[in-house]
């Protein structure tokens, strides 16, 4: 079992104001896929926050899957990108792309979405939309490709082609 985590990044969700919908399905979703979700937490739009978040997660739980929720947009408040880039050795950006394009058949304003993907040690960090159906949209495009690549980042030496 791969253990994951669920980080919502929502000022309103921190505060009280609202129910972390989008949290709650994207751990669903991976709980269904088979992932074991250890950890759910809430954050507010706050890049230290994000980054000193993200950094426990992997370095001291050994959490090898974390997706998070919000803060990928281009408003003054979304910093979700900035904190990833703080904390990642590298990013994927494959998967990024692949969440984008399927978001673009339902909008043009996925175009605007700086959400990314990114590796630290053997761990994949992943965001997503705030929104519970840009989430479940985004998770969807890049599920099939999960177990794969957390296989790869973890060090597994097979050939990719077999």
């Amino acid at each position: 079992m791969i253990t994951a985590a669920v980080l919502t990044i929502s000022d309103k969700g921190a505060a009280g104001q609202r129910e972390d919908a989008s949290g709650a399905l994207v751990a669903d979703m991976l709980a269904k896929a088979g992932y074991t979700v250890e950890k759910r937490d809430v954050v507010p739009d706050d890049e230290q926050k994000i980054a000193e978040c993200l950094i426990d997660w992997v370095d001291r739980d050994g959490i090898r899957l974390i997706v998070t929720t919000g803060g990928t947009g281009v408003s003054p408040t979304d910093v979700t990108p900035e904190a990833m880039l703080r904390v990642i050795e590298f990013q994927v950006p494959g998967m990024a792309e692949a969440m984008r394009a399927e978001s673009m058949k339902k909008t043009p304003h996925a175009m605007l979405s700086r959400a990314m993907a990114g590796v630290r040690k053997t761990s994949l960090i992943i965001n997503l939309p705030g929104s519970p159906a840009g989430a479940q949209e985004n998770l969807t495009a890049v599920l099939p490709a999960l177990s794969h690549g957390l296989a790869k980042i973890g060090g597994d030496p097979t050939e990719c082609a077999q």
